[in-house]
């Protein structure tokens, strides 16, 4: 089987200063793949796709692309093309002269760059915008003109820093939907860099979510919303309800003054672990037939759903996602399944986490 690998980075850090920005990093992306690096501000996620562009050099470790080391190859040179999130594109040149504007740098024939500009503004609908100012663009058109100029140059992959982010929401929207499609039609590697989480679950084949300069957890947009490694990613994905509990035994914890039925093992028996249950696998009942019997202190109505906020007798904080509506002060139960309880072990690491849920899988199986 051929290596899809095709950018590597292996212990890399970057550090200005005194302060570490990138903390001995390292993954793998595959070709033809649409992957996110999700996290807050200054948590590296621009820095690693500038060393990936070769704006920056890492301070430790290394970068390969395509099996060939990369640190010091400078970003002319290197198959990868950005597309920033002010799009900067060039005012005083049409939509045409824009998106032609590093093939006339290569020194191509005009007949090529006729034909290839021509191609790629079809492929991102702005087919007869050549004489089109960028003045005179939406948004959504100056994103789709950055695109053009990026895939014309061919590149193995597209860079993409934030570049939606100056987008009413609406068009956001839409402009995912057209960024996935146009990544499946080209059929190349694009990294896009985001802090919306529900943007990075909607795009993406693969996640890497960041946090002070290291990977928190990286996988599939299912994996990461449905097994969050630790606090701070079930935390930053989605919205969690995360209470303290007690593995009691494989597939037994307790919580909430009382002991569930769960489908996570390998924990010791009596160990501390944290409970997160989302909040739209919490099911309203009669206050004498929940699994957690809960107050209700507030509810807010979000167009699909109410959003509902109450609280057990022992001081946790459960937030209810529901078509069924619940008012201040009254008394419910909330029932779940076994299924829609994770339980994570205290500063549990990616590797083992990995072999806990490997082990789950192949006992699963059997």
């Amino acid at each position: 089987m051929l290596d899809q690998t095709i950018i590597r980075f292996e212990n890399v850090s970057k550090q200005y200063d005194e302060t570490i920005i990138l903390d001995d990093v390292s993954f793998e992306i595959e070709k033809g793949k649409f992957y996110t690096l999700l996290g807050p501000s200054g948590c590296g996620k621009t820095t690693i796709l500038r060393l990936i562009a070769g704006f920056n050099q890492p301070t430790k470790g290394n970068i390969f692309f395509q099996g060939k080391k990369i640190n010091r190859i400078p970003a002319n040179e290197r198959q990868v093309n950005t597309v920033f999130q002010d799009y900067a594109l060039f005012p005083h040149l049409n939509v045409f002269e824009n998106v032609a504007f590093g093939l006339r740098i290569k020194k191509m024939k005009k007949s090529v760059i006729e034909a290839k500009v021509k191609e790629a503004l079809k492929f991102v609908n702005l087919a007869g915008y050549e004489n089109r100012e960028i003045n005179e663009m939406s948004g959504g058109q100056r994103q789709r003109v950055a695109i053009a100029r990026a895939i014309v140059n061919e590149p193995e992959v597209i860079l993409l820093d934030e570049p939606l982010s100056a987008l009413d929401l609406k068009l956001r929207t839409e402009m995912q939907y057209e960024l996935r499609e146009l990544q499946r039609r080209l059929g190349i590697t694009f990294i896009f860099v985001t802090h919306d989480q529900e943007e990075a679950l909607a795009m993406s084949d693969e996640i890497f979510v960041i946090n002070q300069g290291k990977i928190q957890q990286s996988g599939t947009p299912i994996d990461i919303y449905d097994e969050p490694i630790n606090r701070f990613v079930a935390d930053f994905i989605g919205e969690s309800n995360i209470v303290k509990g007690k593995m009691i035994r494989d597939y037994q914890v307790e919580f909430g003054g009382k002991q569930f039925e769960c489908v996570d093992q390998g924990l010791n028996a009596n160990e501390p672990v944290e409970i997160v249950i989302r909040p739209e696998d919490l099911e309203i009942t009669a206050h004498d037939q929940g699994k957690l019997k809960v107050k209700v202190d507030s509810q807010l109505f979000r167009g699909v759903h109410y959003e509902i906020s109450c609280y057990d007798d022992y001081g946790n904080e459960w937030l209810v996602h529901s078509t069924k509506k619940a008012n201040a002060g009254d008394e419910i139960g909330l029932h779940f399944d076994p299924e829609s309880i994770h339980v994570m072990r205290f500063g549990e690491t990616e590797e083992e986490f990995d072999k806990r849920l490997e082990a789950y899988d192949e006992e699963s199986h059997e």
